[in-house]
């Protein structure tokens, strides 16, 4: 199998801030146990901008973007050099990987990414993967590797993701708050889970959360990955995840590959340039007859975007019901909005997306 684990920055690294060279070689054991019973890993880890203030010795987290660019490259050195030392203990070659937006967004940039990823597991490395915050703009970035895990499963096609955080797994609560709060421990494709709110990060020193996690959990599910969501503290929690053993953390099962690998990068990885608001009646063609979106259900146009270029489809309750690629321009769609097929000028394409460019997300 083909396996993706990712371990966030409170997982990884002290109270202090220090990366945790316990927590690194913990998990390189669990790497090395997978890759003996014949499964590829791929890692993805945070902790560069936490290892930057550790070295400096600043004491607390900044909040502004230069100093922590900064700090991210001064940390991503020193965590790599960790994993480096964890992974020659079992004669394994860890291989960096820094990420940024646009390797997902430009079309071309996303199959080189993938190519290279293949390729460093073919010669037998670790991927040891982060974004890379030294370089990443304000406005353009994850901001998280949640969503960078999940969309490295899909783009290399994994077949498990575990997502290492602070707790069990997904309850119905938040048990820190709530002690009522029971553990859930699958969740299906269809289920409405999937789509919940959850708490964001409440840790000084990560980025994510349970909404980021249950948000990648969408993805990779839609890819076709069964992901796991478990605490990094407990023992073989990613041998048991891939396993599934009972108990090991919330597993989100897969959907069936039904979406083409173009329709997945349409779906989850490519950015999207504007949005189209439509009406009820086109909102249930979309969802009930696998239809072409018109011009005659557009009611609002948001957005600069040209012919290609990926926009969002949202009801008129305000929910991102699909995604897909623009057959018209903006300024088109636009004029175009609410009106027929036999209104719209001459050379317009009747469609706004087209079926085959359209992915629906609601169900």
């Amino acid at each position: 199998m083909r396996v993706v684990v990712k371990i966030g920055t409170s997982s990884i690294t002290t109270q202090e801030g220090n990366i945790n060279s316990a927590a690194v070689s913990a998990l390189c054991d669990e790497v090395a146990k997978l890759r003996s019973l014949g499964h590829e890993v791929l890692v993805v880890t945070s902790g560069a901008v936490a290892g930057g203030v550790a070295a400096l010795k600043l004491g607390k987290r900044p909040t502004d973007m230069p100093t922590l660019q900064a700090l991210a490259a001064a940390g991503q050195s020193r965590l790599m050099q960790e994993y480096n030392v964890q992974l020659d203990r079992h004669d394994l070659v860890g291989a960096q990987v820094l990420l940024v937006p646009n390797d997902f967004i430009d079309r071309n940039q996303y199959l080189h990414a993938r190519q290279t990823l293949v390729r460093l597991l073919e010669l037998g490395c670790v991927p040891v993967i982060n974004e890379n915050d030294a370089i990443a703009s304000d406005e353009i970035r994850f901001g998280d590797n949640d969503r960078i895990a999940a969309l490295v499963a899909h783009s290399i096609s994994a077949d498990v993701l575990v997502l290492l955080t602070d707790l069990k797994g997904l309850f119905t609560a938040d048990p820190n708050l709530d002690s009522s709060a029971t553990f859930i421990e699958t969740v299906k494709a269809d289920d409405e889970l999937l789509s919940v709110r959850a708490g964001s990060s409440v840790n000084d020193r990560g980025s994510g959360g349970m909404a980021s996690k249950l948000a990648a959990a969408r993805i990779a599910s839609w890819s076709g990955v069964r992901t796991v969501i478990a605490s990094a503290q407990r023992p073989s929690v990613v041998v048991d995840a891939v396993n599934q053993v009972a108990g090991a953390g919330t597993q989100f099962l897969p959907r069936k590959r039904e979406l083409t690998a173009r329709k997945l990068w349409i779906a989850f990885a490519a950015q999207a340039t504007g949005s189209v608001t439509i009406d009820d009646g086109a909102r249930d063609a979309l969802l009930r007859r696998n239809v072409s979106l018109l011009h005659a259900g557009v009611k609002v146009v948001t957005g600069d975007f040209a012919v290609g270029d990926t926009i969002e489809v949202i009801d008129s309750s305000g929910n991102v019901i699909a995604r897909g690629m623009a057959s018209v321009s903006s300024i088109q769609a636009s004029a175009g909005a609410g009106q027929k097929s036999t209104e719209l000028g001459e050379g317009v394409s009747v469609e706004v997306v087209h079926r085959d460019d359209l992915v629906v997300l609601a169900s």
